[in-house]
Formats: C-alpha cells, structure tokens, sequence
C-alpha cells in the first residue's frame, strides 16, 4: 500500500516536472517566434521609409516637360560636359552679367517675405538668369506647386510655367554649378530645378524647409543662393501639410509668389 503511494505519487510529479518543461519549451519558441516577427517588422518599416526617401530624392526636382531637351549627347558623363562648356539660347542670360556679384531682394509668398541672397561668385550663370527673371517679374503670379517632406528631406519648389509641375522646354540651360559633394543642402538653401540633362535648367527653384540629403550621382542641382530671413514661413507651409496626407505633392495651403526682387 505505502509503496504503491509513493509510485503513485513519484509517477505524478515526474509528470509535472515533463509538463513545466514542456511549458518553458513552448513559452521559449514563442519569445523566439516573437522577436523573428518584431524584428521583421522594424526591417519592413526602415526598407519602406529608405524607399519613400529614396523616390521622394530621385523625383522631387524633375520638372516635367512635354518633350525634354537632350543638347547633351547622352553617352557624354555631365562632369565632361560641364568642363567642354555650354552654348545656351540668346533669350538666357551670359552668365557674366553676375560673376563676382552678390544680389540680395525679397521673394513674397502669400503676402509674407523672404529675405534671400543670390551667389553669382559660384553660381553665375544661375544668378543671371534669376536676376533676369526677378527683373522682368516673369516669377509674380507663379505658384509654389509642390512639397515634399520626409526624414532628412523637405523642399518647397515653386515657378512652374503653368503652376502644374510643366517646364518651359524653351528656356533650358547649363550648367549645373555650386553642388555640394557630399549631396547635403541645409535648410534656407536656394536650387534650381532641373530635367535628366545638366543643361535642362530651367524657371523651377526649390528651397530646403529642413537639412536635405540628394544624390549626387546625376550632377545634383545647384546652390543659388539662401534664405536669409522668413523661412519660418515656409515651416508653416509645410506644417499645414500636403494634400492627401501624402509626404510628397501639392500643398494643402496653395502658395502663390506675390514677388520676387533683387538688386
């Protein structure tokens, strides 16, 4: 009788000694199981992000074209390009009409300025063409049609001919000067917009609400100049958001250029 209790009882507790061991097993797989998963979600999360950054830099500054001018064969590297020397139409500016200049003015968006400054010592042919253009108010009644904001990344671009992204295949030019090696534009940085060419420069320009990262692998765009005051302006811009909730497109406040002027 004694005996058979103790076995009884032995048989009970190897069996319960099984089953927490059988629960640990399983309670381990499943912190295992878990962690696999978390961590596949993070590595989805960081891909989706690189990708919307990605996309978002290699598409923002392209304006679109109905047919792009190739001056440049494409076979040609832009590096080689930009050191044989551009031959732009009469209508574009000569470039030494601001080497060695500064010009400072204000660009008005919705009615609140923008102090800026021009840099025709390493952007001379850029500051020709937008003094040019701030001369002959082609900019006044433009609009700022597009915005992008993401982590490392957030421009406002403005003076599409028609207000809807369209370059005027008529007014190209190179090339591209004043880019930042290492791809960087700080906020308050002022850039001109550009089609696949490095002379397809054209009336677009961007400016850097926030530090931006762009590749550099095409030519990048160039450096004209900065903001020097009121770029809280375009903060507020980009606050109110883009349209769709989306991290790149038309702003939900729409921006219209009262004026640009320099001297």
């Amino acid at each position: 009788m004694g005996t058979s209790n103790k076995s009884d009882r032995e048989g009970r507790e190897a069996k319960a000694r099984v089953a927490r061991m059988e629960a640990n097993q399983a309670m381990h797989e499943g912190q295992v199981q878990r962690r696999k998963r978390d961590n596949l979600i993070a590595f989805i999360a960081i891909g989706a992000a690189l990708a919307v950054a990605i996309v978002l830099a290699l598409t923002l500054f392209v304006p679109k074209d109905d047919e792009p001018a190739q001056s440049a064969p494409a076979e040609t590297p832009a590096a080689d390009s930009a050191t044989q020397g551009l031959t732009n139409s009469a209508e574009v500016p000569d470039a030494a009409t601001a080497a060695g200049k500064t010009f400072t003015g204000t660009l008005t968006l919705n009615g609140k300025p923008l102090g800026v400054t021009l840099d025709g010592t390493k952007a001379p042919q850029a500051a020709a063409v937008f003094k040019s253009l701030a001369d002959s108010d082609f900019l006044a009644g433009k609009t700022c049609h597009r915005l992008a904001d993401a982590p490392d990344f957030g421009v406002l671009q403005c003076g599409s001919l028609k207000g809807d992204g369209q370059g005027d295949p008529d007014y190209q030019w190179g090339p591209v000067e004043n880019t930042p090696a290492d791809g960087n534009y700080p906020a308050g940085t002022i850039a001109v917009a550009r089609a696949n060419t490095i002379d397809s420069n054209g009336t677009q320009f961007f400016i850097t609400f926030k530090d931006t990262t762009l590749p550099q692998d095409d030519g990048g765009y160039t450096i004209l100049g900065k903001v020097t005051s009121g770029l809280d302006v375009v903060d507020a811009i980009a606050k109110d958001g883009i349209e769709g909730d989306a991290t790149d497109g038309a702003p939900k406040t729409k921006v219209t250029i009262d004026s640009f002027k320099l001297k």
